[in-house]
């Protein structure tokens, strides 16, 4: 009677076990399409531009992203159901948080950047020295009529730490692009950044906010809105006219992405930046994200001009904490940066090459942010 009562209990132990495997599996690992927010956000600037990864225009996306029910193509009102309005969590703003990922430090009066210039000129317009005419291309930089990017390699003065930065200027912003695992929105889908960059033409490339690994934050990709749920994280979005903020989640409204004009909006973090351009030195994360790791953070100088930094960690170079991190941003000048997926994500591609050294060699991801020619 006591061995069939233990092996009853075996039993269902390891029938529990299995359908714990096979429950992650199925949303952890499997590949699998999810449900689209779906809306395309209008270029209040320009005209429709053309998806780089399938040649088709944008409202396209929308088939690739999966199901789309319940979609709204005006106002976007609905979202608030969904997440997509300001929201009223409270968190801690200083030391060890819970998130998963960046957490924030961020209050609304910290995060809004104080630019007083009255600069109105276009894109199109700024920076004319930076472009040529035609293609000129170097081992370390490329420009055209619209893209300038220059990369380059630094060490610390000393000796232990290696980071990559791209200098990145841009006339027309949708140069400023994403992409996704097999050109889907879902869970599960993983490629190679390289792979990736090469599917989109980039010249540049690096790892996203890997949004496939989790259900939480916003999600705008290429003008088209994939999520819109609440999260304790800062969030950093890019608009068409090419101005960059990052916010507490408390304070991002979809309502007002949409109004503005959103093109990319990721959720990962944390912000590394003060409004004032200042290195943060206090941080809501856990002390593994705080400590030194390899990294991937974007940079933000002025509509036009951003960069990308890739830094290596965990073999020769020892990685970069937070505040290191933070303090980098400062230095180099930006008014904005926003920390993106790292450790064996942090990856740089240029001319379709890996030119970081990967910890543990890289690791596939959901998405990959490029700089690539629009036409």
């Amino acid at each position: 009677m006591k061995h069939r009562v233990w092996r009853n209990i075996l039993i269902d132990i390891v029938l529990t076990g299995l359908a714990l495997v096979v429950f992650a599996l199925f949303h952890h690992v499997l590949p699998r399409q999810q449900e689209s927010v779906g809306i395309v956000i209008p270029n209040p600037y320009g005209a429709v531009t053309e998806d780089t990864l399938t040649g088709e225009t944008r409202e396209m996306t929308l088939i690739a992203a999966g199901p789309t029910s319940g979609i709204v193509t005006d106002t976007g009102k609905n979202l608030l159901a969904r997440g997509g309005g300001k929201q009223n969590t409270r968190r801690t703003q200083s030391g060890s948080g819970s998130s998963s990922k960046g957490g924030s430090a961020l209050t609304e009066e910290t995060a809004e950047i104080q630019d007083e210039s009255e600069d109105t000129v276009s894109l199109s317009e700024k920076f004319a020295e930076m472009y040529s005419d035609e293609i000129v291309e170097t081992g370390e930089s490329y420009q055209s009529s619209d893209i300038s990017v220059s990369v380059t390699e630094h060490t610390t003065d000393d000796g232990s730490v290696t980071y990559y930065v791209a200098d990145i200027y841009l006339k027309d912003i949708t140069s400023f692009q994403t992409a996704m695992a097999g050109n889907t929105y879902g869970v599960g889908y993983r490629d190679e950044i390289s792979s990736m960059a090469q599917k989109a033409d980039a010249l540049v490339a690096v790892n996203g906010d890997y949004y496939g690994n989790t259900n939480e934050g916003v999600v705008i990709r290429n003008g088209v809105i994939y999520r819109a749920n609440p999260t304790n994280c800062d969030v950093c979005v890019l608009y068409y006219d090419g101005t960059m903020k990052v916010m507490p989640g408390s304070s991002f409204s979809m309502e007002e992405a949409i109004a503005d004009g959103a093109w990319q909006a990721w959720t990962f973090g944390p912000a590394l930046l003060d409004g004032n351009g200042q290195a943060l030195d206090t941080f809501s994360s856990t002390n593994r994200i705080i400590s030194a790791n390899p990294r991937t953070a974007i940079g933000y100088y002025e509509p036009g001009h951003y960069c990308l930094v890739v830094v290596d960690g965990r073999g020769d170079s020892d990685g970069m904490t937070l505040p290191e991190l933070s303090q980098l941003f400062e230095d180099m000048g930006c008014k904005a940066a926003y920390n993106l997926d790292g450790g064996n994500s942090s990856i740089m591609v240029w001319n379709g090459e890996v030119i970081n050294d990967p910890s543990g060699g890289g690791r596939a991801s959901s998405d990959a942010v490029i700089i690539a020619e629009v036409n």
